[in-house]
């Protein structure tokens, strides 16, 4: 089953209003909270049991947006140097360590955003559940 991503459904727990956003999220993260939840809470298929992964998503996609800032000022590369004998000498340039960050929260964001239907992709697979497929166990013997 790898690769495989769940379906989406509309769930009777669904919440219906939404939730407050978290006072910890940075500013970032907390523009993002405002600007998917009305999305996943009009779409009926955000459960107070999504609301952790809601807030690693809306923190990764902070933490793209802070690493975005600070490369754009930095650069995605630095010259680094060394103490010797001889002085400071250049040991060749190096990748600024932001750039791994903001990467592996572009990969985590992109997997929690697939979870919540957030995704083109999510978006576009049918629902396995109909009304009635809910109530067909037969398969539990």
């Amino acid at each position: 089953m790898r690769g495989v991503k769940p379906h989406l459904v509309v769930d009777n727990s669904a919440i219906a209003k939404a939730p407050g956003i978290p006072a910890w999220l940075s500013a970032d993260a907390k523009r993002e909270w405002k600007r998917v939840v009305p999305i996943l809470v009009e779409r009926r298929i955000l459960t107070t049991a999504d609301l952790g992964s809601l807030e690693n998503y809306c923190t990764a996609i902070g933490q793209v947006r802070e690493m975005e800032r600070h490369l754009q000022e930095h650069g995605h590369v630095f010259e680094a140097f060394k103490d010797t004998e001889d002085g400071i000498v250049s040991t060749g340039m190096k990748r600024n360590p932001a750039v791994g960050i903001q990467s592996d929260a572009m990969t985590r964001a992109r997997l929690l955003a697939a979870e919540l239907g957030l995704t083109p992709v999510s978006r576009s697979r049918p629902a396995v559940r109909g009304e009635s497929a809910g109530d067909n166990l037969d398969f539990l013997g």
